[in-house]
């Protein structure tokens, strides 16, 4: 099957050498988590009597923020208050959180971006502390510039975070380009005034991430040849 390409999409194509900076979304774009987050949710289900999760429906009602995920999954906040599923879900999560690796081709994007002089953080609606912990573990620190990642264990958003991130780096929200997994990554990179790309194969299908109106691309290699950079 033939693929289309952004402009065969009605998407402006992405000028090379545009960027000056790229920020990164870590779940489901450089790390590869999905399987994780599935499984500990299952738990928790589980434990409740409630129906398994399968990976094809995961990825169609994942959202943040996360409190709107479970209700599609049928919690009652009203029975039982969110904070308690949901430190559930983080204390399964984070007792396997070193399992995962990074998505195929992220390190070798990386150093791509690196050697062509393009600076890199990343934004993350994980806490803060497990994010460090992960970053350090996978031994890619060096490449990024900002580490950014939330204060609290639930996921509310990251666009307050992103625009004080924003405003500190030295280079206009034009020269920069967001790469996500999620509608709300373009949501995000929207509110940041910056360029996004999406790339499926993390937490939503690519089906809902089209509807974003932005260019999605089928990996993070194709993302290299999209941008030029490629090794």
């Amino acid at each position: 099957m033939t693929r289309k390409a952004p402009a065969d999409l009605g998407l402006p194509p992405v000028r090379p050498f545009k960027y000056r900076h790229i920020i990164w979304d870590w779940n489901g774009t450089l790390f590869d988590d999905a399987w994780l987050c599935l499984e500990s949710m299952n738990k928790v289900l589980a434990r409740r009597g409630m129906a398994p999760l399968i990976a094809e429906h995961y990825r169609e009602i994942f959202e943040f923020p996360v409190i709107n995920y479970y209700k599609k999954l049928g919690f009652d906040f009203e029975v039982e208050p969110f904070e308690i599923s949901g430190s559930e879900f983080i204390r399964e999560y984070n007792a396997r959180h070193h399992l995962p690796g990074l998505q195929e081709g992220a390190r070798d994007i990386l150093q791509a971006m690196a050697d062509r002089g393009l600076t890199q953080s990343l934004l993350s609606a994980q806490q803060q502390e497990t994010l460090d912990e992960l970053i350090d573990h996978r031994g890619i620190r060096s490449f990024f510039t900002g580490i950014i990642g939330l204060d609290n264990h639930y996921a509310y958003s990251k666009v307050e975070r992103g625009l004080a991130w924003m405003a500190a780096l030295p280079c206009t929200p034009a020269e920069v380009l967001f790469v996500g997994d999620t509608l709300h990554d373009a949501e995000v990179a929207k509110a940041l005034g910056c360029d996004c790309i999406l790339i499926p194969g993390g937490h939503q299908s690519i089906r809902r991430l089209k509807q974003a109106g932005v260019p999605v691309l089928d990996s993070l290699a194709e993302l290299g040849r999209h941008l030029r950079i490629n090794r």
